[in-house]
């Protein structure tokens, strides 16, 4: 088992194991809520790791997880709440982090326990695959906080659908993980214990396919759908960033905040 350790902070641990990935989002005592730290720190591994990437590296397969009993709970939005500025930064840097997992030229797959909601829900489905267990706890909560969930829309439609995307953002609220796979969010569904063989099998399949074609496939799918469209995913960022820095947006917050 050949072990290749990558670059990383204390925020994000990188590694990778027989041509196989893993960047762990490592926050576990906030459920790793993505602040600007995190998100910049997971934006450097996702560069770093597209430096190794098939078919000119050895990474064949990239893996995102979460450190402790959640994967992500979405935006920590406390530390910035009077700042617009740095909420809007925080948004854009995510939004340019996700674009960048989308394109990477090797398979990727989301480990998904406990709670993916918000942000942590939009990394779920900017993957190409996504494991969870049915005790999970998945969706799209913004509207429910004022918030324009914006920045991932594109990548939800792309993932289940303009009809359904549509009704789960304006819906807001979560759903259990298999609500969430029954709805298309994960692609895999198994009992939690059996998370980590799930996630293993996948990736050791995943990285048996030819690199040449799977890296050319995958630049053609988000060719087809989208995902190289830069004007859309800044419109969309703007679009969040705005809305998050209005009244109803601060007030919700204040509120929703006040009650932890």
């Amino acid at each position: 088992m050949a072990t290749q350790p990558m670059p990383g902070t204390e925020l994000v641990l990188t590694s990778v194991v027989d041509g196989i990935a893993t960047i762990t989002l490592n926050r576990a005592d906030k459920a790793n809520a993505l602040n600007r730290e995190l998100i910049a720190a997971f934006g450097a591994a996702i560069d770093a790791i597209a430096a190794h990437c098939a078919p000119t590296g050895d990474v064949r397969v990239l893996v995102i997880a979460g450190a402790g009993k959640a994967f992500c709970a979405g935006m920590d939005l406390r530390g910035v709440m009077d700042d617009p500025v740095a909420m809007g930064d925080m948004l854009r840097d995510l939004s340019r982090a996700s674009r960048a997992l989308r394109r990477l030229p090797v398979p990727t797959i989301a480990r998904v326990q406990g709670a993916a909601v918000g942000g942590g829900c939009g990394l779920m489905v900017v993957t190409d695959f996504a494991v969870t267990h049915p005790e999970a706890k998945v969706g799209y909560p913004e509207v429910d906080l004022g918030i324009c969930p914006a920045v991932v829309a594109p990548w939800l439609m792309r993932k289940i659908g303009a009809g359904r995307a549509r009704a789960m953002l304006l819906a807001g609220g979560t759903l259990s993980g298999q609500q969430g796979f029954e709805a298309g969010l994960a692609t895999h569904l198994c009992a939690v214990e059996q998370l980590d063989a799930t996630v293993a099998e996948l990736a050791r399949r995943l990285a048996g396919g030819g690199p040449n074609a799977l890296a050319t496939t995958k630049r053609w799918l988000n060719e087809l759908d989208g995902s190289m469209d830069d004007a859309v995913l800044d419109r969309a960022a703007e679009l969040s960033a705005q809305i998050i820095a209005g009244a109803e947006a601060q007030e919700r917050l204040r509120k929703a905040f006040a009650g932890r």
